[in-house]
């Protein structure tokens, strides 16, 4: 069945999120503020402010079978957050629960920013959360909004995403840096493609008949230490670390991601570790061919 899939925020994750629901037979709509990176996707553009968006009017936003949020704040701060996940999020709620029809799903793109873990522990959907940042709290405000409204909502939180254009890591290990052995800070990651990867195979789960869960971990299967990632980063592309990177004591949240509750669903990762991950971006992405030349 042909389905209509809203998506609120329809950046680099929406875009490839639509292409691959567009490929399965669906009619996607891409919410954002400016829609020309839209063209040529096959995504519908709908050009909106969330800020501008009229929680009084039904037809401010389509009828959908599926909404995902997955906005992006617009800098740092405080008040971009608080626009950007409980104040957008509850406005498009708002409006369309005053749909003739209501969505069969809202799922919201969150963080593992949520946990507030600092000594390696091994975190699940029922573990305590202790955000010691704004943007945590406001991430887990928009959470609980979404889970205590009628509308049927998932929450995904995804651990550090990175993929094509998402390469920050790597031209660190390629100017010699690398993360200090001590203190020891585990990194969660996704690969781009599996955080997509994941929401399509939830509204597939949903359209077959089977139940899903408020809440679950999107990360891969392997947490592991940053040092250990940047090393193996620099072994590929060959390069020598000289400079070691002290991480900020604000920053230094260290926990394991359990993605065992995903898995349960029968999804089956393209990247399930950070090595096939990296391997397919340094690749991809010419690193390789730079370091040889």
């Amino acid at each position: 069945m042909k389905l209509t899939i809203l998506i609120i925020g329809c950046g680099d994750l929406g875009i490839t999120l639509g292409r691959e629901l567009i490929d399965e037979g669906h009619r996607v709509i891409g919410v954002r503020r400016k829609t020309a990176v839209l063209k040529d996707t096959g995504i519908e553009p709908l050009a909106l402010d969330l800020n501008d968006l009229d929680e009084a009017n039904a037809s401010a936003l389509p009828q959908a079978d599926y909404v995902i949020y997955s906005v992006s704040a617009d800098r740092f701060e405080e008040s971009a957050y608080q626009s950007a996940y409980p104040d957008g999020l509850k406005r498009v709620l708002n409006v369309m629960e005053q749909h003739k029809k209501s969505p069969r799903r809202v799922f919201f793109v969150s963080s593992t920013s949520v946990y507030g873990q600092q000594e390696g522990e091994e975190v699940t959907e029922d573990s305590p959360i202790g955000p010691t940042s704004f943007s945590g709290m406001l991430m887990h405000e928009a959470e609980q909004l979404l889970l205590n409204h009628p509308l049927p909502g998932t929450v995904v939180r995804f651990s550090g995403i990175y993929g094509p254009g998402r390469d920050r890591l790597i031209h660190q290990v390629a100017e010699g840096r690398i993360a200090a052995v001590t203190p020891v800070i585990y990194s969660n990651r996704i690969h781009r493609d599996d955080c997509t990867g994941i929401l399509a195979h939830l509204i597939r789960r949903q359209e077959s008949g089977q139940s899903l869960a408020e809440l679950y971990l999107g990360s891969d299967c392997e947490p592991v230490t940053l040092h250990n990632v940047m090393a193996w980063i620099g072994k590929q592309l060959k390069v020598e670390s000289t400079d070691t990177m002290q991480s900020p004591l604000r920053r230094r949240a260290s926990k394991r991601c359990n993605n065992q509750r995903i898995l349960e669903t029968g999804y089956q990762f393209s990247y399930p570790s950070y090595r096939e991950g990296y391997a397919q971006i340094l690749k991809e992405g010419g690193f390789l061919e730079t370091q040889k030349a």
